[in-house]
């Protein structure tokens, strides 16, 4: 029998599969990547929209990246360069503001404008909110056990588990319980009596979700969003200087030292089986590539129900993938302006507009947005999260000009009335209607516009009902559960073939811990010989 081309064949060259096939190169793996589209990043990429406008397309902060994933492969060396975001900040439609700094003092004066107990407070919630997020963010780190085995190696993990959840102590269990099962405006009624403090802290809980802040499970997507950390500070947020697609290509960069063979425009039609073991891959172009290992890092349902033939799988298996949940609920709309937006309740181009802007005015606010969506419409006045990176990088457009990132829930993939291909420019304008109520003037700056929906995020970039998770954060799929139990620690039901995309644990955001995780998996296996 001929030796295979490779040692390992990465589908998709999203972050994710860029981390898989850096560390399976760097242990002296022969790797190739292929990569459907003309450009690196799957989702975590930098385009050059219009003439002289670069934009992070689809994800556009960086906070989940893995300090770990960053120092093992020399990313700084490679390029990557994270510029902190210092502020948040919520204009108010009564001409007001809510704006909180890395400062902890300022955030103290800002925030007892609208309630003195809730400044006292804050500073507690933000201790407890950091020690939580210690005690989760080791497990996304960690490949899941399997809960109904007998190994002592998954037994060991899950009692582990346990000795850290005793460790601590009552008062934590408790939050952690309340965390795990309470939605983010339940958990933060327990801290807060401010309306718009608690609207802007929930937002951080359905991102990317088909929930409202109401909804019970909320409060773990929050602490999930809570475990952002730059420098080893919690919390952190930032900008990767070039775009989102910097921290792709920085990780490229490290695969292709390490020897690993990248090819963009080279989708992969079907995988290849024999005797039930992948074998390899089939391009679209006809041309056949083997190799001990295939690592999908695109989402379950294309992996499974897309590159395999029906009966390469088992009833039962793929039933219970059919129940995977995606429910794509967010879109994206990129403006490319002439100037400087200015808000009614703080205009300029000061330090307020170099953080995060949130269009999240009160509670009834959000949820209404959700109400929306749960009936099969866009929202009509959306939550809208902000940043415009030129006021930090002046490298992503024309000197004077500037790109605006907006990411907007909700936008359910699945529309009660037309579709999105008709009311695609519709759901453009509800969103510069929204932001014109906080900005009157943008429509005279606005340049440029690309607006994407959830069927867009599908068909240009391979998000299975525009989830940009690749499968919703909900409780029942996480952990052990992610995508299916029985099938979480990476590898699948096909042998040779593993999962290595934000479908598998421990899930989406720019985290890179899958690809990670899943290169150790192959690498204990002995695959990739």
């Amino acid at each position: 029998m001929p030796l295979p081309d490779y040692d390992a064949i990465i589908i998709g060259g999203g972050h994710n599969g860029l981390v898989t096939a850096a560390y399976l190169a760097k242990a002296g793996k022969r790797v190739v990547v292929l990569e459907r589209r003309y450009c690196l990043g799957g989702s975590a990429v930098t385009e050059e929209i219009f003439p002289g406008f670069r934009f992070s397309v689809c994800s556009y902060v960086v906070s989940l990246l893995q300090p770990e994933i960053i120092q093992e492969l020399d990313l700084a060396r490679h390029g990557l360069e994270i510029l902190p975001l210092d502020c948040s900040f919520n204009p108010l439609p009564d001409g007001d503001y809510l704006m909180r700094w890395s400062d902890p003092d300022q955030t103290r004066r800002e925030i007892s404008r609208h309630s003195a107990a809730d400044a006292e407070a804050y500073e507690e919630f933000g201790r407890t909110m950091t020690f939580m997020a210690r005690f989760v963010k080791p497990i996304l780190s960690t490949e899941p056990p399997d809960p109904t085995s007998l190994r002592p190696s998954h037994l060991l993990s899950l009692l582990g588990l346990g000795r850290r959840f005793r460790d601590l102590g009552e008062e934590f269990q408790f939050q952690q319980a309340k965390l795990m099962t309470m939605s983010a405006v339940d958990f933060l009624d327990q801290w807060f009596e401010s309306d718009v403090l608690k609207a802007a802290l929930s937002a951080s809980g359905i991102i990317g979700s088909f929930l409202g802040v109401r909804s019970p499970g909320t409060a773990y997507i929050l602490l999930h969003h809570y475990m952002g950390e730059i420098d080893g500070s919690f919390r952190s947020w930032g900008l990767a200087r070039g775009g989102n697609g910097a921290i792709s290509e920085s990780i490229a960069a490290a695969a292709r030292e390490h020897g690993a063979e990248i090819r963009k425009e080279s989708p992969v039609a079907r995988i290849d089986l024999r005797k039930g073991r992948a074998i390899g891959v089939t391009l679209e172009s006809g041309e056949k590539l083997r190799a001990r290992v295939v690592a999908s890092g695109v989402d379950p349902r294309r992996t499974f129900l897309k590159m395999l033939d029906p009966g390469d799988l088992d009833q039962e298996f793929r039933e219970r993938l059919s129940r995977y949940k995606f429910r794509g609920s967010s879109g994206k709309v990129n403006l490319a302006l002439d100037g400087v937006p200015q808000f009614t309740c703080l205009p300029g181009s000061g330090p307020h507009l170099r953080g995060s802007i949130a269009i999240s005015p009160s509670v009834e606010y959000m949820e209404r947005a959700y109400e929306d969506a749960k009936y099969g419409s866009f929202s009509r006045r959306p939550y809208l999260d902000m940043v415009i990176p030129t006021l930090t990088d002046p490298t992503l457009a024309p000197p004077g000009k500037h790109v605006m990132s907006i990411f907007v829930q909700y936008a359910p993939y699945h529309l009660r009335n037309g579709n999105w291909d008709d009311r695609k420019e519709e759901f453009g304008d509800n969103v510069i209607d929204t932001l014109a109520e906080y900005v009157p003037d943008i429509r005279k700056i606005i340049l440029h516009r690309q607006i994407l929906t959830p069927l867009d995020l599908e068909r240009e970039f391979g998000l299975t009902e525009g989830n940009i998770f690749h499968g919703e954060l909900s409780r029942e799929q996480l952990f052990f559960q992610r995508p299916l139990s029985g099938s979480a620690r990476y590898r699948t039901p096909i042998r040779n073939l593993y999962l290595c995309g934000s479908g598998a644990h421990p899930g989406g955001g720019v985290m890179g811990a899958p690809g990670r995780l899943a290169a150790r998996r192959i690498l204990r296996d002995g695959n990739g010989k």
